[in-house]
């Protein structure tokens, strides 16, 4: 279905808000209920891999699910979406992403906001968030060649399992990744981190949207002897 730029707008907000709130707020719990750090990832993967399940089996039919500008890049470099509509989903995603951290921290008690002061830096974890983003970002292009119904499925198991298999805990969102920077708490990255994670992943998305563009493609009709002839 066809749905107006306002709409689309709004679950793109909707979305973000949630998702981050979602990685911010499960951080924070699992932060308050153990001492013990891989309890405390593993707290804060399970729900955000479900969230992203129920966000995009919800507000995929509106607005396609992005949440992400690396993803909104890898669509409107497809031209899957206009340039117009691109930056107004990037400018929502980012603004909606810092909300959903704001909500987390009043739901919490903590205050509005406290810029993060968690390191997060150096060519291991700049590496990771490549390898976090081309994940992604291959998985949803795969899951639209092949298996469009299954991509919320797809893309809430590859975050779980991204979470324990990259030295960052894959953010792969550069929204999310502005966002975490306005919480000093378990999900949190150092500002000044930021933008070197924001450049790993774009740089990841686009490998995945070029070894995609090949290796997704249609196979060569090969013609047959009797054709030939």
């Amino acid at each position: 279905m066809t749905v107006d730029l306002s709409r689309r707008l709004v679950a793109e907000a909707l979305g973000t808000a949630m998702l981050v709130a979602t990685v911010v707020g499960s951080g924070i719990m699992a932060d308050r209920l153990t001492d013990d750090v891989a309890l405390s990832l593993l707290g804060n993967t399970l729900p955000t891999g479900a969230i992203l399940v129920v966000l995009i089996t919800i507000l995929g039919p509106i607005s396609g699910a992005h949440f992400n500008p690396a993803v909104t890049l890898v669509f409107a470099l497809r031209r899957d979406i206009n340039r117009e509509a691109a930056l107004a989903y990037v400018a929502v995603q980012i603004l909606s992403g810092i909300t959903g951290t704001l909500v987390a921290h009043l739901m919490f008690d903590l205050p509005l906001i406290e810029l993060s002061s968690t390191v997060r830096t150096g060519p291991g974890q700049w590496l990771a968030e490549v390898v976090a983003s081309f994940g992604l970002i291959f998985t949803i292009l795969a899951g639209r060649r092949f298996r469009s119904d299954a991509i919320p499925r797809l893309v809430g198991l590859y975050i779980t399992a991204a979470y324990w298999f990259t030295a960052s805990t894959s953010f792969a969102n550069p929204a999310v990744a502005i966002a975490r920077a306005f919480s000093n708490t378990f999900a949190g990255i150092r500002p000044v981190d930021v933008p070197a994670f924001i450049a790993a992943e774009l740089a990841g998305a686009l490998f995945a949207l070029a070894l995609a563009g090949w290796l997704l493609a249609d196979p060569k009709t090969i013609p047959t002897m009797e054709a030939a002839e």
